[in-house]
């Protein structure tokens, strides 16, 4: 089994915040991340696909094309954007870098297949600060 991945960067804001607490409560647990007014990130996204090589090309996925498809599908909907406000698939979620990789898993797993027979999406491996990251396998 042959694992290849590609890094992607994003730049986005949120805030942690659940509507149903006060607002001493988020505080309290979400510490500075419950700021009314947001805060940023600089978010590294790796995607891993997993598989054989195609027998013709020796790829089990082209880069070029998944770059492409990540761009597409997930990087131009969050770049410089607000995850709480302006995302689609964060309306109703509390914007968790733990539910924001779901999501975007739900997102990639659907359209690998379209880039390529011989591979799988394995992980997605998403970065919100050099030392913090959250880790999916699809489960």
């Amino acid at each position: 089994m042959i694992y290849i991945s590609r890094k992607e960067h994003f730049n986005a804001a949120h805030k942690l915040y659940n509507p149903q607490w006060t607002p001493e409560k988020n505080a309290e647990v979400f510490g500075p991340c419950a700021n009314e007014n947001w805060h940023g990130h600089n978010f590294e996204l790796i995607t891993t696909v997993k598989g054989h090589p195609d027998p013709e090309t020796g790829f089990v996925v082209d880069l070029k094309r998944l770059s492409t498809l990540i761009r597409r599908e997930v990087i131009d909907k969050l770049d410089h954007k607000n995850l709480n406000v302006d995302v689609d698939f964060m309306q109703g979620k509390l914007a968790s870098c733990e539910n924001l990789v779901v999501e975007i898993w739900k997102i990639l797993n659907a359209q690998i297949p379209t880039i390529t027979r011989y591979g799988t999406l394995h992980s997605l491996r998403l970065y919100e600060t050099p030392r913090n990251y959250v880790e999916y396998f699809g489960e």
